[in-house]
């Protein structure tokens, strides 16, 4: 698939000029709910989603065939500051086992009927520690969002994106504060497992690089070049291009929510397409969320990354679309309807 964009102002411009949903199919969903056989409102927010599914999807009653499953991968230059721990080399273990197909993401993708791809990025050249520097230079983060962009399959009626990068959580952390606020501690968590010290080292390697990168955080994009990683510009690349497609996405975890909102402050509304596949267990996801304006669909203490708490969250989805689509009028069943 051919990158509509060759430079980060053409990409702004994209952001700007994104589709909205189908008002008219809309509508009709949302008759549609209103004459099936049940009360009003007793499918609870499986009403809401299948509504919100079908606007983006043009389609008043659709049923979803394609679900897309796209880990990214990408090695961090901070992890030399001890902030994960995991080696480096765990990342590029963990992409063979992907492809292997023995990690959780694999058998939740099988449970949901979806497809899954991993995309590993220069796992070899990781990105520049962003307490010494931006993690990419302009180069790397347009391939990165460009690597994201195309990895989306237009055919998909649905996308998950999800992540595999020891220190993401670091940078996770960092885009975070950039973009809401408060301190440094306030955004760090125990990611794979570190210790209190190891959650103090982090908090001081996020203010460090605020502090590096204190005359960019005024842009969210340039937020995601400076302390991100390629596989959260993906990410961001992969969401933005499932809006193009008028694909909707599940979003995971802490990280690739981080990813998103760098689009939501650059672009207001650029996540409408976006629902919250879960909350996880590190701490700073919820108050994320929250500051989005984006409701969980499940809260299960996940902290694995992944796409895992998205993957899971397609079979709510399929559940909404499936009553919604599925099930008679009142006028088909034969069944007054007061």
């Amino acid at each position: 698939m051919m990158i509509p964009f060759q430079s980060v102002a053409q990409f702004r411009a994209l952001l700007a000029a994104q589709p909205g949903p189908d008002q008219a199919a809309r509508e009709a969903a949302e008759a549609r709910n209103g004459q099936l056989t049940k009360p009003p409102g007793a499918l609870g927010r499986l009403e809401n989603l299948a509504i919100w599914y079908a606007s983006w999807r043009g389609d008043p009653a659709p049923r979803m065939a394609a679900p897309q499953i796209v880990i990214f991968a990408g090695n961090h230059g901070v992890t030399a500051q001890g902030v994960s721990a995991f080696p480096p080399e765990v990342t590029q273990q963990m992409v063979v086992n992907f492809e292997h197909g023995g990690a959780a993401i694999n058998q939740l993708a099988r449970c949901f009927g979806a497809r899954m791809t991993v995309r590993a990025l220069d796992l070899e050249r990781p990105t520049h520690d962003f307490t010494a520097e931006a993690a990419m230079d302009e180069a790397d983060f347009l391939a990165a969002l460009g690597a994201g962009w195309e990895a989306v399959d237009p055919d998909a009626d649905l996308l998950v994106a999800g992540e595999m990068g020891i220190g993401n959580t670091t940078s996770a952390a960092a885009i975070a504060a950039a973009l809401f606020g408060q301190e440094a501690a306030d955004w760090v968590g125990r990611g794979t497992g570190v210790d209190d010290a190891g959650l103090a080292n982090k908090a001081r390697v996020v203010r460090e690089g605020l502090a590096r990168h204190a005359g960019s955080l005024h842009d969210p994009l340039e937020v995601l070049r400076c302390l991100g990683g390629r596989e959260l510009a993906a990410m961001a690349g992969a969401i933005a291009a499932a809006r193009h497609h008028r694909i909707p996405v599940i979003l995971d975890g802490f990280i690739c929510t981080a990813a998103a909102a760098t689009l939501a402050q650059a672009k207001e509304g650029a996540l409408d397409h976006c629902v919250a596949g879960h909350v996880s267990a590190e701490a700073a996801h919820g108050r994320m969320l929250a500051a989005l304006g984006k409701d969980p669909l499940l809260s299960l203490g996940l902290r694995l990354g992944e796409g895992s708490g998205g993957a899971l969250a397609i079979g709510i989805l399929q559940a909404a679309l499936a009553c919604h689509s599925g099930m008679s009028t009142f006028a088909e069943a034969g069944v007054s309807d007061g």
